[in-house]
């Protein structure tokens, strides 16, 4: 099966399940300072001022509305569907930013998704939920010292139900030595109060920054996933390197840093991709830097692909999502069995017992997934963090040939949260939902809750 692949320019956008659209801040400082690795620059924070995301959004001055409507009509014209999108607002720490500008610049991504300006954010959403372009999913990048319970109560409000957190190493003389202005007990509290609201969340991890070397970065990483503090959902591995205008250009230059080569990094990355466990996925690899900017480090953004090409050939065991994801399957034209049963993975994590289910088959293809928390207090509802379904986008409505979109997958697996939730016997399940996906939801019997932020049901 081709998926039309051939009418598709980068295939792999969309090739689990949504349309990533990425809107970029306006150039602000932290308030912290610069972290040491962080390049201070006419450009948002920690990005160059050619990078492709950073270019895009001054075409469009930054303005929202504007990279909305530019996007949408880039992945048109490259034949992706765009009825499913997942609006990632990067470039600094949003949360930092004015609260009247927050609320503006959520309202606008709406207003452009749906192609008309409502008089409210509510009524954004509320046209969202129907809308030609509707947001399954919005992402925010922040801090883990600017995630308090008023940013999370904000962050609801907007329809957001991903957060990613700059988390880069857990250890408090790292974080003095990179001037990074928080600690590890802040990506803690960060993450328990994250996960409680029901938000999945990732972590930006930087192997190779000054005062880590290979051996503790490993041992950083298995801590992740061994403590319960930790445990995220996703990760993305970003090797640290040195950019221009960054205050590490300075100690490389005086021979007091060196970034790990091609060699060291593809040594630390196969052992993390095995070390990850089934319910998290390794986003991306390396991150995408200007030749002009990049003073040293390692230059191959496509180090993902040779380094999967090499665990492939050796057979090795990854159960790290992405690696398994069915969309990938299909790319690489593997055989696929269709059978598929459930398997459900239970694991604590942040004074919760979190319940990973996954419908695979017996070569362990991943085809959907559902992220289940319950907390202690059985008076709490069950919340169900992450409900996705693999493969290829389909547009809305459109049946499903080879694809494994639309073909009741995620009913089965909702089915099966519902399940555990009243073994346990919760009496309350609600799904943070992205405000395009509600009408999902509702077919299956849930409800806006009265703060209109959850869906919800009575088991």
């Amino acid at each position: 099966m081709q998926w039309e692949l051939c009418k598709m320019r980068k295939p792999t956008r969309t090739i689990s399940g949504v349309a990533p659209l990425a809107v970029m801040l306006p150039p602000r400082p932290c308030a912290h300072g610069a972290c040491l690795y962080c390049p201070s620059l006419n450009a948002p924070q920690s990005y160059t001022p050619e990078s492709p995301a950073v270019l895009r959004a001054k075409q469009c001055d930054y303005d929202p509305s504007k990279q909305v409507k530019t996007r949408l009509k880039q992945l048109q014209s490259m034949n992706h569907p765009t009825d499913k999108i997942e609006l990632i607002i990067m470039g600094g720490t949003f949360l930092s930013y004015p609260e009247k500008f927050q609320f503006q610049f959520v309202k606008k991504c709406y207003d452009a998704m749906n192609g008309k300006v409502s008089r409210s954010l509510e009524a954004a959403k509320k046209l969202n939920e129907k809308s030609k372009h509707r947001c399954t999913a919005l992402c925010i990048e922040t801090r883990p010292d600017v995630c308090t319970n008023k940013d999370i109560r904000k962050m609801l409000e907007w329809g957001t139900t991903r957060i990613e957190l700059g988390v880069q190493a857990i250890d408090d003389k790292i974080y003095k030595k990179v001037n990074r202005g928080h600690k590890v007990q802040d990506v803690i509290d960060a993450t328990t109060r994250l996960k409680k609201a029901g938000f999945k969340i990732g972590y930006h991890l930087m192997p190779g920054i000054p005062g880590s070397n290979p051996k503790k970065d490993i041992k950083m990483f298995k801590k992740i996933f061994k403590s319960s503090d930790f445990k995220p959902d996703q990760i993305k591995i970003y090797p640290c390197q040195v950019l221009k205008g960054a205050g590490l250009e300075n100690l490389y230059y005086g021979g007091e840093y060196v970034p790990y080569n091609k060699e060291q990094v593809a040594e630390l990355i196969i052992p993390m991709l095995k070390l990850t466990p089934r319910y998290c996925r390794i986003m991306r690899i390396m991150r995408e830097i200007p030749p002009a900017y990049l003073i040293a480090g390692i230059k191959n953004i496509d180090m993902r692909k040779e380094i999967e090409e090499v665990i492939r050939k050796k057979g090795s065991k990854v159960n790290e999502i992405r690696f398994r994801e069915i969309g990938f399957a299909l790319r690489d034209n593997r055989k696929i069995d269709s059978k598929i049963k459930l398997k459900t993975t239970k694991y604590k994590a942040s004074n919760g017992t979190e319940y990973f289910i996954e419908a695979i088959n017996k070569d362990n293809i991943l085809f959907g997934l559902l992220r289940l928390r319950l907390e202690k207090d059985k008076t709490s509802p069950a919340t169900i963090r992450e409900l996705h379904v693999y493969g290829p986008t389909l547009k809305l409505k459109q049946k499903a040939d080879q694809e494994w979109q639309h073909k009741g997958l995620g009913k089965m697996l909702m089915a099966e949260a519902e399940k555990i939730a009243k073994k346990n016997k919760n009496k309350h399940i609600r799904v943070i939902s992205g405000v395009g996906v509600r009408e999902y939801y509702k077919k299956l019997k849930y409800k806006l809750d009265k703060d209109n932020v959850y869906v919800e049901k009575v088991l």
